[in-house]
Parts: C-alpha cells; structure tokens; sequence
C-alpha cells in the first residue's frame, strides 16, 4: 500500500475502524439532470440506502413503490419487496448497457443497477482501494480555488462493477479529505464525470461527505456547471 493511500484512510478514520463494521446506511435524496435524460422520474423523496462494507452489495428502499427495494450484486440486480418475493431481476446486467449512449432510455432494472454501484463505491471511499484486487498509484495533483489536491487513481479489478475500470480521487493536500473524484460513466456512453464532495461529517470516527454534485468534465478536466449530471444529500449515517 503506497503512502499516500495510508495517509488518506487514516484521515478518513483508519482502517481499523472501518474494518469493525460490516453494513453502512444512509438517508439520500438525488436529482440532477442524468434522469430525464434517461427518461426518468426522480422525484425528490428520501430513501434508505443500504450497503455491505466488504462485499459489493447495495439495496435502496422504497424503490418505485411503497413496499420495494432493490437488491444488487454485481452479477444481479433485482427489484423485491420488503419480505424479498422477486418481482423482477436481471442476471449479468452489464451486458443489458452494451451500445448505449448517453440518452439510451432505462428501465427501473438499469436505474437499479446504477443506483446500486455507485452508492457502494461512494459510501466506501477510500477504504475500498485497501480490498484484495484493487491497484492504486499516485498521480498529479490538482489546484482548484487556491487549494492544492493531491490524488490517487484506483484501477478496479474485473469482479466488482463501478462506473468505470479507472477511477481518480483527490483529496486536499492539507486535512487529506476527499475533494473530487473523477470517472467515466461506462453504462452511460462513458461520458466523463467530476464529482465534487464537501460537507464532511463524523459517524463513528469515520469522515464521510454529505453532498456530492457530479458534472460533464471537459477535456482540461474542469468541471461544466452548466451541466449537473447528479446531485446526491447524505444524512442519517449509521455503521453497524
């Protein structure tokens, strides 16, 4: 493990706290303009949102009616209801993505699929680059608004899904936070994305962001604000 990933985990709470716990919650409301592009509601109603910490596992509730949820793995996506009869599933729902572009319309199997992914990688960052499989390295820093970000990218082994295979997080140069992470977004014609993270909070001595906005990045890696792809509100954070 290079310094700097050691530096980073450790700010965030360390590893060995993270390692206590195997379940993560949190209450999230989203918005942002990926949606209608997709052909989607999103309305602006709390769900719960429930990971696994050490195995990729997520599921959000309600999901398109009162007594739902989903249930992902990266092999299976399925909507459910809250005694966990199947109402619909999709085995190897990678694949379903194949050709799509950025306004290829999704069903609730792909929104789940999505949802499900990118809440376990946010909701587990940085610890996950600490798992098996996972390749890490420093790159070039970043200046924004007088700050200095140092930064990580994390190339992600074949078995766990996420937006894309390479990933870029950056963390400020003094406190070690997470600041920025960027990415493509495979599932929706790889179009490039910058999220920004800020209102850091302390659950249980790990630092988690509260709000996280997520831009079309341009080709000198400046985010365009006129373009807000997702808008995710954190609260109610629970380890167990």
């Amino acid at each position: 493990m290079n310094k700097l990933l050691q530096d980073v985990l450790e700010a965030h709470g360390g590893l060995d706290r993270w390692n206590r716990f195997s379940t993560a919650r949190a209450q999230i409301v989203s918005g942002g303009g990926l949606w209608p592009l997709k052909g989607l509601i999103q309305d602006a109603a709390p769900r719960q949102m429930r990971i696994s910490t050490h195995e990729e596992f997520a599921s959000v509730a309600p999901f398109g009616q009162a007594n739902w949820r989903t249930s992902f793995r990266p092999d299976r996506v399925a909507i459910e209801t809250l005694e966990g009869e199947v109402v619909k599933e999709l085995a190897d729902p990678r694949e379903s993505f194949a050709r799509h572009t950025l306004t290829t319309p999704w069903n609730p199997l792909h929104r789940a699929y999505f949802n499900g992914y990118a809440m376990w990688t946010y909701l587990t960052t940085p610890f996950f680059m600490a798992m098996p499989g996972f390749e890490v390295r420093e790159i070039d820093l970043v200046e924004e608004s007088g700050e200095r970000w140092r930064g990580l990218r994390a190339t992600f082994p074949a078995h766990i899904a996420s937006h894309s295979r390479e990933q870029d997080f950056y963390f400020d140069e003094k406190d070690l936070l997470l600041r920025r992470h960027d990415y493509q977004v495979d599932v929706a014609g790889a179009f490039p994305a910058a999220q920004y993270v800020d209102r850091v909070v302390d659950v249980q001595g790990l630092k988690m962001p509260s709000r996280r906005r997520a831009y079309v990045r341009g080709p000198d890696l400046k985010p365009v604000r006129d373009l807000l792809m997702v808008a995710i509100d954190l609260s109610d954070f629970e380890f167990s």
